[in-house]
């Protein structure tokens, strides 16, 4: 019998099922850097509806989780296209990204997530989900701290280069790669806690 797994070798944990795929190229155009707050307002009012759908999603697919032991397929699917959106938004406004995002979600931004189709999940820990993570939050709080700081200095530094700086946009994209996994985990995208590593 084949398998579809690709090889990993034995010493090495299987990957993430939400992991950040960074193809950007570092150019930045000076006058939407300029404007990126006010080019973002749009998006970010879509966000705040989007969230208010996810939220209500997602306590359905909890329910729905808890006794099935899985997330449907079409909640997994409403709920990533949400993270991945929040991730590309984000990306955006932090000048971790330069074009402007889709309003949907699609996948194909220059920072974006791969997001593992559903799997089976304890229903013991998806009963917990949100108490377990506590930790995770916290942590993504501080991130977040950390990606609003370099954002300033990365709105500074592609304004004045036309470019932006390689080191500030691999801090953003972990701090990105960190909320995603985390709110997948909130989602129940998955049942991996979010990982520092990968």
């Amino acid at each position: 019998m084949s398998s579809s797994l690709p090889d990993v070798p034995a010493d090495e944990p299987p990957l993430h099922p939400i992991r950040l795929v960074v193809t950007d190229d570092l150019q930045r155009n000076r006058l939407t850097v300029l404007l990126r707050l006010l080019l973002a307002l749009p998006h970010l009012v879509w966000l705040s509806i989007w969230g208010i759908a996810a939220v209500v999603v997602a306590v359905a697919g909890w329910f729905a989780t808890l006794v099935a032991g899985r997330l449907p397929e079409g909640v997994h699917s409403f709920l990533g296209s949400y993270v991945a959106y929040t991730t590309h938004v984000y990306a955006y406004v932090g000048i971790a990204a330069d074009p402007y995002p889709s309003f949907t979600g699609v996948r194909g931004y220059p920072i974006d997530l791969e997001i593992d189709p559903p799997a089976e999940q304890s229903r013991l820990t998806v009963c917990f989900r949100l108490l377990l993570a506590i930790p995770a939050f916290l942590v993504t709080s501080v991130l977040q701290y950390l990606f609003q700081i370099v954002a300033i200095l990365a709105w500074f530094y592609a304004l004045f280069t036309g470019r932006a700086n390689d080191g500030m946009r691999n801090l953003q994209a972990y701090c990105l790669r960190y909320q995603a996994q985390t709110y997948g985990y909130v989602f129940l995208l998955t049942g991996r806690y979010p990982s520092f590593a990968d």
